[in-house]
């Protein structure tokens, strides 16, 4: 079938589609609904079907006589260790400790919060959690204890796992404080924190804390409890515009559906395969492609517990590629920017045999041209730039791996996945043509995966996602279609700036930014001026032995910006730093860089990986006579 026609065929009869998907899953009661209204008129899918998460993603494959294949391979090279756990001795080690949670009372519906570093107990906990039907939260490891309070308090937990320790690059950070201190800041209790004891940092146990291995060594292993598909496996927190995360909830039936359907419509893999996200399971793509997809799919998973540098090197991923002959990769571009920064010729991907590897995925934020010319000279594969968010959990566009490979097109998530109708709309609703950008919506209903709501507070849902379009999910994002039908991101629609009437995409120029041989890593914004009401700023990170002024730099990156853009674009300021502010995730905080710029409040969000870079911008603003912050 061609990829045409399947994405029509999602469209004009969604609910036909679907019941075909529902085929890849093997319920305990396969739906016989597959497209209904809930009490409330909400869009819910395969209401009367049941099923359990932790059956499909390990029972399943025992049964299939899969057992002996490995299903999960941790790789460590933070702590020089290696494990690999197969479908069976992995469903061993999840029903025990399944066994010990119900032994504490936990049960269908109670939450559970997991603080966990990237170890094999993540994966476990969050599995345990999904085959005796409780809510797991996980919590990125190292989160401020009042991020993680703010967390214990909105998801109200009856437990709460964690490790004593997690390991960055050569630093080791105490878990167990940050876990005590946040619970001193809920004003919700949690009567019982199980500790995982980590010997590069052992913690000290208070009067309610269970250490993790004698918590479990006597519990009785359990089977996996029938749930129906729209009750909740998980609550995942985003960021939201007030300050409040929101606890994005995803259900078992559409999620187990979706990511089926995508492990062979998008990733194009099969039962046996070795599939890397190289992630944090404190992240979306952590909890769809390290530990649900992979293992739904028959998959072999890696757990990586290291970075793309520094642990001990630029080659690190090519290293576990090889080792673990991965077929098909997922991760960030930041990762790659940070590979080629410290490795711009390539010369550590020559010390290992690559032929493993079909198809390399990149996502989390647009992807340069820049990086993705380099990523296919440098790898000989396709290079695949998809998109998609926490909110949707699986991607909303793609390059159809499965169905139909299309032609790759540098700056572009390709074209949209079957199920979602994508449009781009303008500010009074109207779909726009070809080349013109806007806001990228989806037409509702949402396919099957998608949240159905934020925990807690619908009223906050359709708030944020539904009203400013509607009868559209509204993304946030900004971009357009080109006359083929490929789908440009160019960034969330407020980094759009107005420079003298001109609304102008940063993100275009970021990509003629990064396309200069100096220049590792960019970011560019729009701050407040009193003549053009807008103008942008470029923030430079240079590759290493980059043998330039910062004068000339800027000089020439003008005339490039000039030559792509035009001079009403009216870049005329860059300044080179050490480092971009990010998330622990690669995100490059922009928006909290152009409110330090307009001399506008902030709060730092609480995925920030190191907070003291915002002071060295603010300093930099005021030296270069940036923005408001230059009138200081």
């Amino acid at each position: 079938m061609s990829y045409e026609s399947e994405y029509q065929r999602s469209l004009d009869d969604p609910s036909t589609f679907w019941a075909d998907q529902v085929q890849r899953v093997p319920w305990y009661q396969e739906p016989k609904t597959i497209l209904s209204r809930d009490a409330n008129g909400n869009d819910t899918w395969f209401a009367d079907g049941e099923l359990n998460s932790s059956y499909l993603a390990l029972d399943y494959h025992v049964e299939r006589g899969r057992g002996e294949q490995p299903a999960l391979i941790y790789d460590s090279p933070v702590t020089l260790t290696t494990r690999t756990y197969t479908f069976r001795s992995l469903r061993d080690e999840v029903a025990q400790f399944a066994g010990a949670l119900e032994d504490l009372g936990v049960g269908v519906g109670d939450r559970v919060v997991i603080y966990m570093p990237m170890i094999p107990e993540a994966v476990i906990a969050m599995l345990s959690c999904a085959r005796i039907g409780a809510i797991h939260s996980v919590v990125f490891g190292g989160f401020a204890a009042k991020e993680l309070a703010t967390r214990i308090d909105d998801a109200r937990p009856v437990v709460l796992l964690t490790a004593s320790c997690g390991i960055e690059f050569a630093n080791v950070i105490a878990y167990k404080p940050l876990v005590d201190e946040a619970r001193e800041l809920a004003d919700h209790k949690i009567e019982h924190c199980v500790v995982l004891q980590r010997s590069q940092c052992p913690a000290e146990m208070g009067a309610s804390d269970l250490d993790w291995e004698q918590f479990q060594e006597s519990a009785s292993p359990v089977d996996p409890v029938p749930l129906k598909s729209s009750d909740p496996l998980y609550i995942l927190y985003t960021s939201g515009t007030t300050g409040k995360p929101k606890g994005v909830v995803r259900d078992n039936g559409g999620h187990a559906t979706a990511l089926m359907y995508s492990m062979d419509a998008i990733y194009g893999v099969s039962p046996g395969d070795v599939f890397w996200a190289a992630s944090d399971v404190g992240w979306v793509v952590g909890h769809s492609y390290i530990v649900y997809a992979p293992l739904f799919a028959g998959c072999t998973t890696i757990l990586f517990e290291g970075k793309p540098v520094r642990t001990p090197d630029a080659g690190s991923f090519w290293r576990v590629i090889a080792e673990h002959r991965v077929n098909v990769f997922f991760t960030a571009p930041t990762a790659f920017r940070a590979i080629r920064k410290e490795d711009p010729e390539s010369l550590l991907v020559k010390k290992y045999d690559l032929s493993s590897l079909r198809t390399l995925f990149v996502a989390g934020e647009r992807t340069d041209p820049s990086t993705y010319h380099w990523l296919c000279e440098t790898l000989d594969v396709p290079v695949v730039d998809h998109w998609w968010q926490t909110e949707s959990g699986w991607p909303i566009a793609s390059n159809p791996m499965g169905i139909e490979p299309k032609e790759c097109k540098a700056g572009s998530a390709c074209v949209p996945v079957p199920g979602f109708e994508i449009c781009i709309l303008s500010e009074d609703h109207q779909v726009l043509p070809p080349g013109e950008e806007g806001d990228v919506v989806i037409r509702l209903p949402l396919p099957p995966g998608c949240l159905p709501t934020v925990w807690g507070d619908h009223k906050r849902y359709t708030d944020a996602y539904l009203v400013q379009h509607p009868g559209y999910y509204h993304t946030g994002d900004g971009g357009y279609f080109d006359e083929d039908g490929y789908l440009f991101i160019m960034g969330r629609t407020d980094d759009v700036i107005n420079v003298a009437g001109h609304r102008l995409s940063t993100g275009e120029m970021e990509e003629i930014v990064a396309s200069h041989a100096a220049i590792a890593e960019c970011a560019v914004i729009g701050v407040e001026d009193i003549d053009k009401g807008q103008i942008p700023v470029g923030l430079l990170v240079l590759k290493d032995g980059a043998n330039t002024s910062e004068a000339q730099l800027e000089a020439e990156l003008i005339s490039l910006v000039r030559k792509g853009i035009g001079a009403f674009a009216n870049f005329k300021k860059a300044i080179v730093v050490s480092r971009l502010p990010k998330t622990r995730s690669g995100k490059i905080l922009r928006q909290v860089m152009r409110k330090i710029a307009d001399g506008k409040s902030f709060e730092p969000p609480a995925t920030i990986d190191d907070p003291v870079i915002l002071d060295e911008i603010r300093e930099l603003f005021i030296s270069h006579r940036i923005g408001l912050l230059g009138e200081e």
